[in-house]
């Protein structure tokens, strides 16, 4: 048997920062558990935490300079090779970390953007990836050249005096707004292929699964579709959405899409690059927000989903809150306030499949709630869209006037439009009157 003496890369060890502000709200987690989780999924071993109490931020270096000089002292003591916070810092507070410290300082903002270099799998999400990167190490540049800088006796860099190392930054400077631009220009392309794509369903029904990450939503959604999708226990498991087909009953079809995790403090620049990928959130009929029951702080995890959802456009998307993993509740208590919080959610377990096909049933009547009894009437011999009317709706009955179909069917006003593509005339049920477009109770979701 061969051995492979290939030798194994050594964990990066870290001491982990935090800073405690009397506006800050009350976790139940440990301090910094998310933090140690994010740096775990990172492939980075977590070996101290501290938190610093503080009224307000200290304005050089997060923390004060003289915890600083205690985390780095602690760090060195343990061998740890960086010190992660638990917050954005400034270029100037991360150097001021780093010189105080004497370690590599990593900001919350610039781990995760790390964790999703590493889990991006599609050409789209490594692009978001990388424009994300190149807007953070913009301002962030300097740092990496000013161990080649010359100066003057002043303190100044001279005329014909500039050192390699400020011409090289410029030199950068130029590449990364150049990145920028290219990678701006690509995801634009991108998000116009996935509006095609996303408009081509508009026919069907859309459902987006949205949670707080590691919430169980891919677990979810192999277990509603069948779809082979990564399921993994770890934060940010899935970047890149997937789109599959599920079928409510026979012949009631929706489409069903997993999204990326929220998390709290999700850093701008990554929710402004997954805007795109975002837009079957944006664009569904119908979210299910899923959320971990058997985790302390769902509550506050929903809030921040919640918050996300409006930052991104999605806020007036109907949802259904789905409470996951109920079988991992230990504590009754705890379960009967999430249950008067949220009073409608329906309880499942992913794993198990128990609740599923309650959640079907809900999912369901929220369809048909959206639909209205109309009569469709078309050629008869117009095949496809007789068949399409039993796709879409539930069909009452089909009348042949002479070369006319007449369809009583309860259909959704979205699908109003396709019909009228396809050849069909829409008529109000009761009066028997052609319902024009702009009398269409109401538009199609994300139009």
């Amino acid at each position: 048997m061969r051995v492979d003496s290939t030798p194994r890369r050594r964990r990066e060890r870290a001491v982990l920062l935090g800073l405690q502000l009397p506006r800050d709200p009350t976790s139940y987690d440990a301090p910094l558990e998310e933090l140690a989780r994010l740096s775990d999924t990172a492939g980075v071993e977590v070996v101290e935490r501290v938190v610093q109490r503080r009224p307000k931020p200290d304005a050089a270096t997060w923390v004060g300079s003289g915890k600083a000089e205690e985390v780095g002292a602690l760090a060195k003591s343990l061998g740890a090779d960086l010190v992660i916070v638990d917050h954005d810092l400034s270029p100037s507070q991360s150097r001021n970390l780093e010189k105080l410290t004497g370690v590599r300082v990593v900001d919350r903002t610039e781990l995760i953007l790390d964790i999703f270099a590493t889990r991006a799998r599609t050409a789209e999400s490594r692009a978001q990836v990388e424009l994300a990167q190149m807007e953070y190490s913009l301002p962030r540049l300097k740092r990496l050249w000013t161990h080649l800088n010359r100066e003057t006796a002043s303190g100044q860099a001279g005329v014909g005096m500039r050192g390699p190392g400020e011409r090289q930054l410029e030199i950068d400077r130029r590449l990364v707004r150049l990145r920028i631009r290219d990678l701006t220009r690509e995801l634009e392309e991108m998000h116009a292929r996935r509006l095609q794509r996303v408009e081509a369903r508009d026919r069907l029904f859309t459902v987006a699964l949205v949670g707080y990450t590691n919430a169980g939503k891919s677990t979810l959604m192999r277990r509603l579709t069948g779809a082979d999708v990564l399921v993994e226990d770890r934060l940010f498991a899935t970047l890149d959405t997937t789109t599959r087909a599920w079928d409510l009953k026979p012949g009631r079809r929706v489409f069903l899409s997993d999204t990326v995790g929220f998390i709290r403090n999700l850093p701008h620049r990554l929710v402004a690059s997954f805007l795109s990928t975002l837009e079957e959130a944006r664009r569904a009929d119908l979210l299910l927000h899923v959320v971990d029951a058997g985790d302390p702080d769902a509550l506050a995890h929903v809030a921040v989903v919640e918050a996300t959802l409006s930052e991104i456009g999605a806020g007036a998307v109907p949802r259904l809150m789905v409470l996951n993993q109920v079988d991992r509740v230990r504590e009754p208590l705890a379960l009967r306030v999430l249950r008067d919080r949220l009073p409608d959610a329906v309880e499942v377990s992913a794993v198990t499949g128990a609740g599923v096909d309650g959640l079907t049933d809900h999912v369901l009547e929220h369809v048909l709630r959206r639909a209205l009894d109309v009569v469709v009437e078309t050629d008869a011999g117009n095949g496809r869209l007789l068949a399409r009317l039993r796709e879409w709706g539930d069909v009452a009955s089909v009348a042949y006037e002479g070369a006319r179909a007449r369809v009583a069917v309860r259909l959704a006003a979205r699908h109003f439009a396709p019909v009228r593509r396809d050849g069909g005339t829409v008529l109000d049920a009761v009066t028997g009157q052609e319902i024009p477009p702009e009398r269409e109770p109401w538009a199609p979701a994300g139009g």
